[in-house]
């Protein structure tokens, strides 16, 4: 996975995650994580294609993502219903847009999907030939993961 795949999504996931929680944001060490991997209990999936084919994953605790939910939206969310569910995919679309900014401004041409939502204990999304990075952002909220899996395209 080449590097200019990954620093936009990092730099978009810091940049919005400051931006609409505020306080502090720290990155993790980045680390490679086999193709199939456990979910913490919320992602939102985007995937790519195009010049550039695979998917970015951001992952969360439903702690997280409610607590996350609830600041974005200035309220108390008591449960992860439509309002949370659209919270955290607008997030995931907040950071993806700004990404593929960077990304088509250094040439690469792709489409992405919509964010893809899941939720659950026990999940596991399993990517075939596609080692993903992982990229743990601390907030006040809690952990995000910004997953990314791209390869360029195979022909």
């Amino acid at each position: 996975m080449r590097v200019e795949y990954i620093n936009p999504f990092v730099e978009a996931a810091y940049n919005i995650l400051s931006e609409v929680l505020g306080g502090e944001i720290s990155r993790g060490e980045l680390y490679l994580k086999s193709t199939a991997m456990p979910v913490m209990g919320v992602a939102a999936l985007v995937g790519l294609a195009g010049d550039v084919e695979g998917r970015v994953l951001f992952d969360m605790s439903m702690d997280t993502a409610m607590k996350i939910a609830s600041r974005m939206n200035n309220e108390e969310l008591e449960k992860f219903d439509d309002l949370a569910r659209a919270t955290i995919t607008e997030l995931a679309n907040l950071i993806t847009a700004q990404a593929v900014t960077k990304l088509h401004d250094l040439g690469f041409k792709f489409d992405l999907t919509p964010p893809a939502l899941f939720t659950g204990d026990n999940l596991e999304i399993s990517d075939h030939e596609v080692e993903a990075l992982i990229v743990p952002m601390d907030t006040v909220q809690g952990k995000v993961e910004v997953n990314v899996a791209i390869r360029d395209r195979v022909l």
